[in-house]
């Protein structure tokens, strides 16, 4: 029964990865049909992206009223009626509104699950699970290139991917029993899960106190600018294609999924690594890899190169995010992970708010080209403020 349960994670996991690219792979053609800017779908993104930082904020007091498992539900199954929402979408208004379930849906699954499994779970499971948000957001770029190609349109790649959650949904609902009944096994608990109990029972630290804690701004800065990278890439990927190489919105749309495929291949891979290697440095052959990348999708008019960049950014991408959160209870003290984590998701979902716009801004009024220096200043941040945190945490890994 554990052992559903723990599938049953992963499949949760899945869901929180579909809808997180679909927007990306139809943009262009959903531009044309509502007859606006390139730089709108930045304004889609942020509303999504602002709805999460206030679901994931919210996170913690709605776990301990409700569980894990019923938050998780009822997180996917929004997130399902909105993507059904955006697929009957007839105007630019109607996204704009539909897509403030959307991202209250996806914080409160996203903060919930991450808590859960830091706190339950082996290291191993860390990479993996998030591996699975990749499976989800490498599958969903395919069933949007499919839609396109097919003729149907970009409407009914959402309508496929709103099926998905609700079945996924509907899996969840019936699998609440075994949230409730694993709640307190010591299965689901590390060897010193007593440790946890006091910080569960205490009242939630006030912002103040979780940035006073040494080292916390700065892992909040490195998070903020890691999905400021990721979400950006993520966007405006098909577009760049499009721009930079000349290719058609199907085939970026089929190309851009390989982003994702890096980071899903990088996680995979990652969760072996944490056996042998420890968190920070694996975060930083991760940043290394991402620096590759950027270098090759800045080589002008060679399509190769800039394909393979974007896997390799993507594989340089897999182990910063599970690895940051890993990292959490040696890093900030176990009595404090639970808010740790909390504020880590809030910061991650204002990177991707406001990033992908501002590049929008960028190449609607420059040049799409700029997208590898944009990417390059958030990596810089990156490389600083996780030293920085290694630093003043003297973490001993």
């Amino acid at each position: 029964m554990f052992a559903l349960l723990i599938a049953i994670i992963y499949v949760s996991f899945i869901s929180l990865g579909l809808p997180d690219s679909l927007l990306g792979a139809a943009w262009p053609v959903m531009r044309a049909q509502f007859d606006v800017p390139l730089s709108f779908a930045g304004i889609i993104s942020m509303i999504i992206c602002a709805c999460t930082v206030i679901s994931s904020l919210l996170s913690e007091r709605l776990t301990k009223k409700l569980g894990t498992g019923l938050v998780t539900a009822i997180s996917v199954t929004i997130t399902a009626v909105s993507l059904f929402l955006f697929s009957i979408s007839t105007r630019f208004w109607m996204l704009i509104i539909f897509a403030v379930p959307y991202g209250l849906g996806a914080g409160g699954v996203d903060a919930s699950l991450n808590n859960y499994v830091a706190l339950h779970l082996k290291a191993r499971h860390m990479s993996w699970l998030h591996c699975m948000w990749g499976v989800g957001a490498a599958v969903s770029p395919y069933i949007m290139s499919y839609a396109l190609t097919d003729g149907t349109g970009w409407n009914q790649g959402y309508l496929i991917v709103a099926v998905i959650q609700i079945c996924l949904s509907a899996i969840l609902f019936i699998s609440l029993p075994l949230w409730k009944k694993f709640k307190n096994s010591s299965a689901l608990q590390s060897s010193d899960a007593e440790s946890f109990e006091p910080s569960e029972k205490a009242p939630p630290l006030s912002l103040k106190k979780i940035f006073s804690i040494k080292g916390a701004a700065a892992c909040f800065i490195c998070f903020f600018c890691y999905c400021a990278l990721e979400q950006t890439a993520m966007l405006w990927a098909s577009s760049y294609m499009i721009s930079h190489v000349n290719f058609s919105a199907e085939t970026a749309a089929k190309y851009a999924s390989l982003f994702f495929i890096g980071i899903t291949a990088g996680r995979g891979i990652n969760g072996f690594l944490t056996l042998k290697f420890s968190d920070k440095w694996l975060i930083r052959f991760g940043l290394l890899l991402i620096l590759t990348g950027i270098i090759f999708i800045s080589v002008p008019q060679y399509a190769v190169f800039t394909v393979i960049g974007f896997v390799i950014t993507g594989l340089g991408c897999a182990p910063v995010y599970p690895c940051i959160i890993h990292m959490t209870p040696s890093l900030f003290g176990k009595q404090n992970s639970q808010a740790m984590i909390g504020v880590q998701m809030a910061s991650a979902y204002l990177g991707s708010c406001f990033a992908p716009p501002v590049y929008g801004l960028i190449a609607n009024r420059i040049a799409p080209w700029a997208l590898p220096i944009y990417l390059a200043v958030f990596l810089a941040v990156m490389v600083i403020t996780h030293e920085l945190v290694v630093a003043k945490t003297k973490i001993k890994q």
